[in-house]
């Protein structure tokens, strides 16, 4: 069958920073502030310009992406031996090593193509015909996007997601991921000068960011990339401690603190801090919302906190009582400090009697989330 899809087969190049559903507006904001090129929010990510250099540098340094992929490829492909033909013309050998196997997978919406696993076989033919191993428990990932006919080859980049960031193993229960306590503090206008308390802390992930961005600490600094695996991509897969071109605006006097009513949360955040090299400015003590108090000699800065709001833990009904004592405090003692609520549920937000805007919906693994934000007067 002849190749008559119209169009050549491309490599466009550029990068797409995979995002929580919700986020991709302060994504966006990151990419623009760490000195990335043509940035774009698109539906689930942000589309920026750059190669594999620029590829490695987003995994070391963007706190709010999920993964990165390098797209390296596109091509129409109106049938699947026009699949065939035109993946077996792309240069694999010059983005894989013979020694890594790859594992393949497909994705097709409205497209003429639209078996998915007949998809994964004619591009792994491709694979192996290049002289490359396939292997469907490979870490390395390519992925092929199927959309009106138009295919999208990308890989993946990151390997494990990057809100995995290496020095963080005390999790709670209902835990927030690192890359959304990222955007959250992002919306709440963080920039590394401010203080941050977190009233119920949990594993402690909301102090870890701001302190982390604060120090100016790479996030990736304590894990390893699929990238290290690619032709190119470097022997040792490991990233800076710290970025110099990372928000640049820090303030050593700023203090980060977490409580929480269990003890052994509290112990788990100390280590995590500890783990993660931010102990000298963390500081986590075990205490009830109600006796919450401004730090001594800490001007106003911001509350973000991750309550829980019955999804997973808790009774709706006795969390009304919690958030009502959380909003009491706050308008009782912070005067001046910017609140942050992430939950699910407008009832219990409302419940604190504070005035707040909800932005969002954030997937929040299956649960719609809101920060619902504001200023205590």
């Amino acid at each position: 069958m002849a190749d008559d899809a119209p169009g050549p087969v491309t490599v466009p190049g550029g990068l797409f920073l995979v995002a929580q559903p919700g986020l991709e507006a302060p994504l966006a904001d990151e990419a623009v502030r760490a000195g990335f090129a043509d940035v774009r929010a698109v539906a689930g990510g942000v589309e920026v310009a750059g190669d594999l250099t620029e590829a490695v540098r987003a995994n070391c340094v963007l706190r709010c992406a999920v993964r990165v992929l390098w797209r390296v490829a596109s091509f129409r492909a109106m049938h699947l031996a026009q699949l065939d033909k035109r993946a077996k013309k792309l240069p694999w050998a010059d983005w894989l090593r013979a020694d890594v196997p790859v594992k393949v997978e497909a994705v097709c919406r409205s497209s003429k193509i639209y078996h998915d696993k007949a998809a994964v076989q004619r591009i792994a033919g491709a694979i192996t015909a290049a002289g490359m191993t396939v292997a469907s428990g490979a870490a390395l990932v390519i992925k092929a996007r199927i959309e009106d006919d138009l295919c999208t080859i990308s890989i993946d980049t990151s390997g494990e997601p990057l809100h995995r960031r290496g020095h963080k193993t005390f999790v709670g229960k209902a835990p927030l991921r690192e890359t959304m306590a990222a955007g959250f503090l992002w919306q709440m206008g963080f920039d590394g000068t401010q203080s941050v308390i977190d009233p119920m802390c949990g594993s402690g992930t909301i102090v870890l960011e701001a302190a982390e961005i604060a120090l100016g600490l790479v996030p990736g600094r304590s894990r390893d990339f699929a990238f290290a695996h690619l032709a190119g991509g470097g022997d040792e897969g490991r990233c800076p401690s710290r970025s110099p071109e990372y928000l640049e605006s820090k303030d050593g006097r700023a203090r980060f603190f977490g409580f929480d009513r269990d003890d052994g949360a509290i112990r788990g955040a100390q280590g995590n801090a500890a783990r993660a090299g931010t102990s000298a400015v963390c500081h986590f003590t075990r205490q009830a919302v109600s006796d919450l108090m401004p730090p001594e000699g800490v001007a106003p800065g911001i509350i973000l906190t991750n309550p829980p709001y019955g999804a997973r833990i808790g009774e709706r009904k006795l969390l009304f009582a919690v958030y009502g004592a959380l909003g009491a405090t706050l308008r009782a003692r912070f005067a001046g400090w910017q609140v942050g609520i992430v939950t699910s549920d407008k009832g219990l937000a409302q419940a604190t009697g504070l005035s707040l805007e909800a932005l969002g919906p954030v997937d929040h693994s299956g649960t719609k989330v809101w920060l619902w934000r504001g200023a205590i007067g």
